[in-house]
């Protein structure tokens, strides 16, 4: 059986109450087109047919979404995630299984795709207000809030084509936002807007999950499924690997995954003069032996491997530790500690840990190697090297730190 998914009326199917979305035995196809026909002549020389592939993203999917609760999606890219909330949007329709949702949903999938750029925001408002199905007079109730919640209000009737990306996303977010529904699909999108617009995102959703609105939550930031979620579910190649509460879970997940972690990551970028720079990272474990994981409280050595062209005067290499949400867990730098008078040539700064003090979860390393006062740049590395660090002593589950504190009682 195919269903292109069901919004069910809030109490109307016997026996589920307490589930918002049932996702049962969904699969989803898509063909991977060697070469499409491009004009009427190929379409003849190849007989009428261009030649594909099917590509399974989801493979016999079942899942079931606590009405009330936040539910997070993890998996790596290409897994099925997003596959799978546009199937419960009914923005894709499954080639197997049913998909049902209880009660009125609203999708934050791709913030403002539904803006026209001739338009002013004060239009597109009411234009995107419409595509989430709210009638003209509950936008007009809805209009000043959904303005004020995105900082708009100078510029709402100025075209949209006029806006910065950051204006055109808070809007789009603003209105998706504001739709009070009873689930609520978001892809990827909690870190949206300046640092005082994520802070107000942050109260929203805390809001809707404290009124029992029921979140499905897309996101590679595990720090937040682990602390936003009370249920979670690991795709990996269109396929459930595995569901429960989220702690268990992404311990388990990264777990897994850190053996195909590789030491150079992409995605990154990289400046500089060049007359030092970073040649390579490793991560060593307390034997001294290279490895991409590690666990709370083991002792570890960031090493980084340095060539110098030329000799270089009283060079301070530095670095940061932020999480896969961009949370900046820690930045140091050899300033106080090493102070070389100058180097030449190949060699490597130790970083040492007695104890690994980051909590469970996937973190990414920037370096950079500056002059003695910090106004020069010989080379700077984003996302220069990943690794994993796995549940340890102390075994705290929130956060990016393990305090390793002690309790007392009086």
């Amino acid at each position: 059986m195919t269903s292109f998914g069901a919004v069910v009326p809030a109490g109307s199917r016997k026996g589920s109450e307490d589930i918002a979305v049932r996702v049962e035995n969904v699969s989803k196809r898509f063909r991977l087109y060697h070469e499409r026909n491009q004009s009427l002549k190929a379409a003849m020389l190849r007989g009428g047919r261009a030649k594909y592939d099917n590509f399974w993203a989801l493979k016999d999917v079942s899942l079931e979404v606590p009405a009330g609760s936040t539910f997070g999606l993890i998996g790596q890219n290409g897994s099925g995630k997003s596959t799978l909330l546009k199937c419960m949007a009914r923005i894709l329709r499954p080639d197997a299984g049913t998909i049902d949702v209880r009660g009125k949903m609203s999708a934050l999938l791709e913030l403002g795709a539904g803006f026209h750029p001739e338009l002013s925001g004060r239009e597109n408002v009411y234009l995107n207000g419409s595509i989430l199905g709210l009638s003209r007079k509950q936008i007009d109730g809805k209009f000043e809030e959904i303005v004020e919640f995105a900082g708009l209000s100078k510029f709402i009737d100025t075209p949209v084509k006029n806006y910065s990306s950051g204006m055109y996303v808070r809007l789009g977010f603003s209105v998706a936002i504001n739709v009070d529904p009873d689930v609520l699909l978001v892809d990827e999108v909690l870190a949206v807007g300046d640092e005082n617009f994520q802070r107000k995102c942050s109260e929203k959703f805390a809001e809707l999950r404290d009124s029992g609105k029921t979140i499905v939550l897309v996101s590679h930031g595990l720090d937040t499924v682990r602390t936003m979620c009370e249920k979670a579910a690991w795709l990996e190649g269109g396929v459930l690997k595995d569901a429960g509460t989220p702690a268990a879970l992404i311990d388990k997940y990264v777990e897994t995954t850190h053996v195909d972690r590789v030491a150079t990551q992409g995605g990154g970028s990289r400046w500089g003069s060049g007359e030092i720079v970073v040649t390579k990272i490793e991560l060593l474990d307390g034997d001294g032996n290279p490895t991409l994981w590690v666990h709370t409280g083991d002792s570890a050595t960031l090493r980084f491997h340095y060539l110098a062209r030329e000799k270089v005067k009283r060079p301070v290499l530095g670095f940061g530790i932020h999480n896969l949400d961009g949370v900046h867990a820690t930045g140091v730098n050899s300033r106080e500690a090493v102070a070389p008078e100058s180097v030449e040539g190949a060699g490597y700064i130790d970083f040492v840990a007695p104890r690994m003090p980051l909590t469970a979860g996937s973190y990414d390393v920037t370096v950079a190697i500056v002059d003695e006062n910090n106004l020069h740049t010989f080379d700077f590395q984003t996302k220069a090297m990943r690794f994993d660090v796995g549940r340890g002593t102390p075994s705290e589950a929130e956060g990016v730190f393990a305090i390793d504190g002690l309790w007392k009682f009086e």
